[in-house]
């Protein structure tokens, strides 16, 4: 499923690149819907989906299922296509000043929401504003925003009023956008959630409920959603009349149900309830062979975050230090997973972004940062408990409530119990939501995170860890590591040979003080039917694009 080629198509664009920004269980699915279907003749596929959906505001998300769905249900500037590359949305054409720092977008004439009102730029300044605005309390807005967008920085920090955000309307349908710096990547950018319109009228009218139910929600996108509400186990895409390029869209309906239980996935599979499953490790030697099993390359890399704040123990650098180093990631990606995940020694993910001069892949010329080493484990281990005057720690180990990642903590916890002497780790798993209010709340102490690329581009990795990022919730902070990847963005905009050593330089330091502990890059093990066509996986942004999903015959 993956797209072959994606990486070759968009070299060309990210060579030039300067900066931007990237659960309860229900598992009563029936098959008489699946007749009822058949009978009437709709179009229909069934998925499963790991978790509740955490947030349907573009503004307020920050992971992949609500970026799935917002995707799925709304549209902006521009869209991604099947060959990953931007495509015309709500805007039919741009152009860029010689400076490069002002964009015209025309936008389209036909666009309606969902309630048959006009999409105008005003909607995607008015979402934009909101996205930055500190009363808000987005972390992507900001994340993806600052330092990009004119004067996004000093609103999301409270020094400007938002009206002063570099984005303006210019009549219903020309929408200018001024830039901090040269951004030849900001029509791809421009593709992801947080940069979504908003029908300013239907937000301020629903009020603290907006984007917390079906009724509740406004889309111009291929679909609409329904029987959906924040804390759902199950919910359904629609096709969209009112989407402008409706007659592309093939699909009557999409069906989700979230199913947590690995056997109770691959039963619905089986007896044809739903069209595709993740298989977990213990399954993978089953169905390797299956005609209809395919394993999908990701872009996700997991780790483990450091608390500064809420430990005393994490607070030491050498214990940072030594807990990266003491589990062996490769019986982790072999034997637990067993999926084609491969291990990370380094934040940004093989086979991502190549070296602009030679074509290197980024994370071949930056190494192997952090490995599996239990002799310095040990050494790094000995000298924190010295310096904090204890032969004992004792951590909670924050996770998702799924059942992949509760067999991969375990063996984690217990690689780092059995190798760190002194060391208890005590085990929380959570349903997602909840994980990822903890962490913006910063309640944790060691957490299994992960991230997914916004862009193709370094950046979108090494912004994270800024002091004070939005991302950060770590209590990390060093100035030199600041300053290097504010220098991409800045110094270096026009210079992507410099920008690129600053990434180099930016990790290398990242993993000497260890504010994280880099586990493994993702692969998808999946089974998926024969009948499900052109279901793209994007390699950024919303994993699956479904505007063009169609049933084989």
């Amino acid at each position: 499923m993956k797209r072959k080629n994606w990486l070759l198509l968009l070299t060309f664009a990210f060579v030039l690149s300067v900066l931007a920004a990237c659960s309860g269980d229900n598992t009563n699915v029936s098959t008489d819907a699946d007749d009822d279907e058949k009978n009437s003749g709709e179009k229909v596929l069934n998925f499963l989906n790991p978790e509740a959906i955490p947030s349907m505001d573009p503004s307020l998300a920050t992971d992949e299922s609500s970026f799935i769905y917002l995707g799925a249900t709304m549209e902006g500037l521009y869209r991604l296509d099947k060959d990953t590359q931007p495509s015309p949305g709500i805007a039919t054409k741009h152009s860029v000043s010689e400076d490069g720092l002002t964009w015209t977008f025309t936008l389209r004439e036909d666009a309606k929401w969902s309630n048959g009102e006009p999409v105008t730029a005003n909607d995607f300044v008015y979402a934009w504003q909101r996205a930055v605005n500190p009363d808000t309390g987005s972390e992507y807005g900001p994340y993806m925003m600052n330092g990009v967008i004119k004067n996004a920085s000093a609103i999301s920090s409270g020094e400007l009023a938002v009206d002063q955000l570099g984005v303006k309307a210019d009549g219903d349908y020309t929408l200018v956008v001024e830039l901090e710096n040269p951004t030849p990547y900001f029509e791809t950018l421009t593709t992801f959630g947080t940069f979504l319109p908003l029908n300013q009228k239907f937000v301020e009218e629903k009020g603290d409920s907006f984007a917390t139910s079906s009724e509740s929600l406004l889309a111009n996108g291929p679909y609409t959603m329904s029987d959906w509400d924040s804390t759902s186990n199950s919910w359904v895409l629609a096709k969209n009349d009112n989407y402008w390029d409706a007659s592309t869209v093939q699909m009557d309906k999409l069906t989700f149900e979230v199913v947590k239980d690995p056997q109770t996935a691959l039963n619905l599979y089986e007896k044809g309830s739903v069209d595709r499953m993740d298989l977990t490790s213990d399954l993978v030697d089953q169905y390797s062979t299956d005609e209809n099993y395919v394993v999908s390359a990701d872009t996700f890399v997991y780790f483990l975050k450091f608390n500064q704040t809420t430990s005393e123990a994490l607070a030491n650098q050498n214990i940072r230090l030594a807990i990266s180093r003491a589990f062996d990631k490769e019986a982790l990606v072999n034997e637990i997973l067993n999926n084609g995940s491969i291990v990370a020694d380094g934040l940004v993910p093989t086979d991502f972004t190549p070296m602009p001069e030679t074509g290197e892949d980024f994370r071949e010329v930056s190494g192997d940062l952090v490995s599996y080493d239990l002799e310095a484990a040990k050494e790094y281990w000995a000298k924190g408990l010295k310096e904090l005057g204890t032969d004992k720690v004792e951590l909670e180990f924050l996770a998702d409530d799924d059942a992949t990642t509760k067999t991969l903590i375990q063996y984690v916890a217990n690689q780092l119990s059995t190798n760190l002497e002194g060391l208890t780790v005590n085990i929380k798993q959570v349903p997602k939501e909840q994980r990822l209010d903890l962490d913006t709340n910063m309640q944790y102490e060691l957490q299994l995170s992960r991230w997914g690329p916004d862009f193709l581009d370094p950046y979108t990795f090494m912004n994270l860890w800024i002091t004070d990022g939005g991302n950060n919730k770590t209590g990390y902070s060093n100035k030199e590591y600041d300053q290097l990847v504010s220098d991409t963005a800045t110094k270096y905009a026009t210079d992507n040979v410099a920008r690129y050593e600053n990434f180099l330089k930016a990790e290398k330091l990242l993993f000497e003080d260890a504010p994280i502990a880099p586990v493994y890059q993702a692969s998808r093990a999946q089974l998926i039917s024969p009948k499900v066509q052109n279901v793209f996986v994007n390699p950024f942004g919303a994993t699956y694009e479904y505007k063009w999903a169609d049933v084989a015959e």
